[in-house]
């Protein structure tokens, strides 16, 4: 009987990467997951949870540092900001240094909600992360950091293929 073809098999290298996108992608689905399901309990949207809790924390915000903060999209977070500030949430106001700038700030109602909502997918994070030694925590930090650089430029390297392909430029 002749032996079987080999099958390759992935290396060492590929399967730490495997097992870190897998644990990225874990941490991501169950944020997610506990925000959506707190929004829900207060009638409110995951990004409207994000949204009151940043600016609860921050005070007033201009649109681009809240999307900033949100890693969302301008025109995004406009959304969010229109449909808050119909449910009388938050309200846009002028900054008084930059006229051309518009600040998003909390009501009273908007801020009496956000006290409300624990941030239940941030309380099971900490949690995990203090009970990590604090060296680990600094490593991972610092590794999560670089990660997050590297991300951001592969992320700039698809969006502009994904131009060149629209414009029918692509290589």
């Amino acid at each position: 009987m002749p032996d079987a073809p080999e099958v390759p098999r992935p290396d060492a290298d590929d399967e730490d990467d495997a097992r870190i996108v897998e644990a990225v992608i874990y941490l991501y689905t169950e944020s997610r997951r506990l925000t959506k399901e707190l929004a829900r309990a207060f009638g409110l949207t995951g990004p409207q949870v994000t949204a009151l809790k940043l600016l609860d924390a921050m005070g007033g915000m201009s649109l681009s540092d809240l999307s900033a903060r949100m890693s969302a999209r301008n025109s995004t977070v406009t959304g969010i900001a229109d449909r808050m500030e119909r449910d009388g949430l938050v309200e846009r106001q002028r900054d008084e240094n930059d006229r051309r700038v518009v600040r998003i700030r909390l009501t009273p109602r908007g801020r009496a909600l956000s006290r409300q909502i624990p941030v239940e997918s941030m309380e099971v994070f900490g949690a995990a992360l203090r009970a990590l030694d604090p060296k680990d925590r600094r490593d991972l930090r610092r590794i999560l950091r670089r990660l997050s650089d590297r991300v951001e430029e592969e992320v700039k390297k698809t969006e502009r293929h994904l131009e060149q392909v629209a414009e029918g430029d692509a290589p």
